[in-house]
Parts: structure tokens; sequence; C-alpha cells
């Protein structure tokens, strides 16, 4: 007979801060962020995620991935705790860049909210090792981050959809 208590998942802990530095006006509060990033979470995580303006996100970009842009979200793991604490749990950053995160949402028609939504679950799963740099990998994080949203009751972010004049849209 198996005993209940037991049986029972213990949901992963998190430790997160929230950090502003951003002057966008419509930002995602710290308990939806919480939400979003409980989701995803496989394991204990201790983390900070910041969201940034433009020039910041161009910094961090170019100092550390070499790009001369802003891009929409940068994670950053450490292990410096070393193998029997990081085995444990996961140390690391998060940074969103909210110009980048609204002009993409303009433009893909999609509500800026889900967006990052999605943004922060796609993070979390880089933070705990998930990458899209081969066609297995991308599928298997793909269909993760799919179904993450679907449980926070958000559509498939990958989903294309038909509009009046015929064209597709992501």
């Amino acid at each position: 007979m198996s005993n209940r208590k037991t049986d029972k998942v213990l949901p992963h802990k998190l430790s997160l801060s929230v950090q502003y530095a951003s002057s966008a006006r419509c930002l995602p509060s710290r308990p939806q962020l919480r939400r979003w990033v409980k989701t995803a979470l496989q394991r204990d995580v201790s983390m900070t995620l910041r969201i940034v303006d433009e020039v910041e996100g161009r910094e961090l970009n170019k100092k550390y991935r070499g790009k001369d842009y802003a891009t929409n979200v940068l994670t950053f793991t450490y292990d410096d705790a070393g193998p029997s604490v990081s085995a444990q749990r996961l140390y690391g950053d998060v940074v969103i860049c909210a110009p980048v995160v609204e002009k993409e949402a303009a433009e893909q028609h999609k509500d800026l909210f889900a967006h990052y939504a999605h943004l922060t679950i796609h993070a979390i799963l880089h933070l705990q090792g998930y990458d899209h740099e081969n066609d297995v990998g991308a599928a298997e994080m793909e269909a993760l981050e799919i179904a993450l949203m679907l449980k926070l009751r958000r559509s498939n972010p990958y989903q294309e959809t038909c509009i009046a004049n015929g064209r597709s849209r992501k």
C-alpha cells in the first residue's frame, strides 16, 4: 500500500529576484513573472530576472555573445558553486529586453504578456540545459514551451493563424 504523503510530488524551490531597469510602461508584475518561471521549473533554482532597455540589452549581447544588437532574452547559468551544490540547485540570471519584446509582439500580432510569458519560459528552459542548436533539441524545447504555455492557458506561441486577406502570421 502506498503512503499518500510520500507519493506527492513536491514543487521545486525558487529564489527569484526581479529587477526592473526599463522605462517601458507596460511590464509584467513580479507575481506574473514568478508564476511563469515556476511553470517551467524542473529543479530548484536561485535566479535574478532583470528587465532592461535597449542600451543595456545591446551591451550585454555584444559582451557575452559578440552580437551588436539587443536581443529579446539572454540566459546566464552559473555553476561555480561546485558540482555537489549545483546538482541540487541551479544558479543563473535572465535578462529580458523590454523594447525588443514589445516590437516582436507587435510585429507578430501577439499579446504582449503572452510573449513575455513565452520568453520567460524559453529562458528558464535554457537555464535548465535545454537548447535549440540542432533539430532534435529545437523540437524538444519547442514542444515543451507549447505545453507549458497551454498550461498557463495561453496559445501556442509557434502557431500560424490565418487572417482575413489569406496571408498567414505567427
